[in-house]
């Protein structure tokens, strides 16, 4: 992703908007969880769920948890030009979309999915990521097996 702005959709309800990740100091603190100073205020947030392909994160901070979905230049402006209209997506290919281990298959050859169906569970950086579908189509053939590394970009499961 680009580094911003941002608009943020908190929970579905509450938007912000010019966000750029270099607003706010943060530092890692393991497996996940992140030491966030915004100006004077001080976050202790943890990555709880992560989906790449509809920008979509489930995240604690300071106790709570908030389901936050990012849109990026791009999206806000397909969404001001009233492009954001869904439309059916065939898949092709299902990539990874960083380097992990396959911890769970959630398909099968022949199996009919939808987009946001669940696909896999990837493991990257101590986290498990669910790679959902980015459309619909029908699982040809499933490349890689459980506890399988993969690399960026390497194709997991070709879809017809």
């Amino acid at each position: 992703m680009e580094h911003g702005p941002y608009k943020a959709i908190v929970n579905g309800a509450f938007e912000y908007e010019d966000l750029s990740p270099a607003q706010l100091d943060a530092a890692s603190s393991g497996k996940g969880k992140h030491h966030i100073l915004n100006g004077p205020v001080s976050l202790h947030a943890e990555i709880l769920e992560t989906d790449f392909f509809q920008k979509r994160y489930v995240i604690k901070v300071n106790g709570n948890v908030y389901e936050v979905r990012l849109q990026d230049a791009m999206d806000q402006l397909v969404n001001r030009l009233g492009l954001s209209i869904k439309t059916t997506h065939r898949v092709k290919d299902i990539k990874a979309p960083m380097p992990g281990l396959v911890r769970r298959i959630e398909v099968s050859p022949g199996q009919e999915i939808k987009e946001g169906d669940p696909i896999l569970i990837l493991e990257a950086m101590k986290m498990e990521n669910v790679l959902k579908s980015p459309g619909e189509g029908r699982i040809a053939k499933v490349l890689v097996s459980e506890g399988a590394p993969v690399e960026k970009g390497q194709v997991l499961i070709e879809v017809e």
